[in-house]
């Protein structure tokens, strides 16, 4: 008998973040097109050829499926004038965090003020024509089935919007931030015109894609609010991890967080009742260690310094993505921050899923009954407490420090294998079967 083997129906990501650009921005799709194939969807990759990456992570490439298409063109971003005029080096890595500091000078205030009103949605727009006219000819050469589109920089989704008015390919939008209900859109100091325009343009993703995915139930709430009814929650996740890579607990008592600390996640109750416990403990203060691996704004240090906690803390900026792992088993306690803004209980980040894969107790701060709360009550993982909460936090500061005295400090983690990257995966492209089906 004769068998006919189909080609697998085609998905183009269109992403800004790909290897060797690291952090957390290029992990969600990099492991969803490492996965795809298991589930009978081909990816391909469009992303720029010299993007302005926020780290350089070379772990990452042996992530890229073999013989997986990936298309590059070059882009022109605004960033090298601002580094120019600011007296920056080129090689400077530039953040939301950089670009809105209040105590910078004249000079970084008013660039801040022209990329806010006239970059709209953002200095990655220049891509967006180029993009949609190339990817236009490819893909009368090249169909796919599916665009995926995923931001942030919301420029991604215009490409997708440009492309679906074009050629009409069904058009999947991506959201891994919120867009104008982010955390830092007030202080981007828009003008009423401009504050139109990203709503504008926001409305006409939202309403024009065949389906819009976000990474967590809140901002699916969000959205669902604003009138939007094709739409589906799947999460960030981690890849599976052997058991038998956990390790004994460390020797110091060690509060590791991984990731960038802005000041919206300052988390000052929590350097109050450590400095507390330090004054009135000398074995807690003896074997008490805090490790913060990520960007850490400065406002967050001046914090830990006025607590006279500069003594405990170990700061790295940054490691590649493989050795996370190794140090989240290496620690005591996770430690979480959620921001501490009005949209927090829609906060779900890479990093959350990754602790939890690591088996640690995780002491998170933020709302309590949001996002992060409910999958950190159904795991049994960690727990969580308000910004405010400082009796809370340091009761169950010391029942942990008391079960890590008695070595007997674990994590149950239960339930979280729905939470692996290719499970979600499998969740992805089971959306993509039906959206062409």
């Amino acid at each position: 008998m004769l068998h006919i083997i189909l080609p697998m129906p085609r998905v183009l990501i269109i992403t800004y973040y790909w290897p060797p650009s690291g952090g957390s921005a290029v992990l969600r799709w990099l492991k969803f097109a490492k996965y795809l194939r298991d589930f009978g969807w081909e990816p391909v990759i469009y992303t720029p050829a010299n993007p302005e990456p926020q780290e350089i992570d070379t772990s990452l490439l042996k992530d890229i499926p073999e013989n997986m298409e990936v298309i590059k063109s070059p882009i022109w971003e605004p960033y090298n004038i601002y580094k120019r005029l600011t007296g920056k080096k080129k090689e400077d890595r530039l953040g939301v965090a950089l670009m809105s500091d209040k105590k910078q000078g004249f000079v970084s205030r008013l660039l801040l003020w022209i990329r806010s009103n006239l970059f709209i949605p953002d200095p990655r727009r220049f891509w967006v024509r180029p993009s949609v006219r190339l990817l236009s000819r490819y893909l009368h050469l090249r169909p796919v089935d599916v665009i995926v589109t995923t931001g942030p920089p919301h420029s991604m989704h215009l490409i997708g919007l440009g492309l679906k008015r074009r050629l009409g390919i069904k058009w999947v939008a991506d959201f891994r931030d919120p867009w104008t209900n982010i955390d830092f859109y007030r202080d981007l100091a828009l003008t009423r015109w401009a504050d139109c325009c990203h709503k504008r343009l926001e409305r006409k993703v939202l309403h024009g894609a065949d389906r819009v995915i976000t990474v967590s139930p809140g901002m699916t709430r969000e959205f669902a609010s604003m009138g939007i009814s094709r739409i589906a929650t799947i999460t960030n996740g981690f890849d599976v991890v052997p058991a038998s890579l956990t390790k004994p607990l460390p020797e110091k008592f060690t509060l590791l967080h991984l990731g960038s600390i802005p000041k919206s996640r300052n988390p000052e109750n929590l350097w109050q009742v450590l400095a507390d416990l330090v004054g009135k403990n000398p074995g807690f203060a003896g074997k008490l260690q805090i490790k913060l691996i990520g960007k850490t704004d400065r406002i967050v240090q001046e914090s830990i310094g006025r607590y006279d906690l500069q003594d405990f803390v170990l700061c790295e900026d940054f490691i590649p993505h493989e050795k996370t792992f190794q140090e989240l088993t290496e620690a005591a306690v996770l430690l979480l921050f959620i921001n501490n803004t009005p949209n927090a209980g829609g906060i779900l980040t890479n990093k959350f899923f990754e602790y939890l894969s690591a088996r640690r107790p995780i002491l998170a701060i933020g709302p309590v009954g949001g996002d992060a709360s409910v999958i950190l009550g159904e795991t049994t993982a960690g727990k969580i407490f308000e910004y405010t909460d400082t009796i809370g936090l340091k009761n169950h500061l010391l029942d942990l420090f008391g079960l890590y005295s008695q070595k007997n400090l674990i994590a149950d983690s239960g339930d979280i294998e729905r939470f692996s990257r290719k499970s979600l995966t499998g969740e992805l492209g089971a959306l993509l079967t039906k959206l062409i089906s």
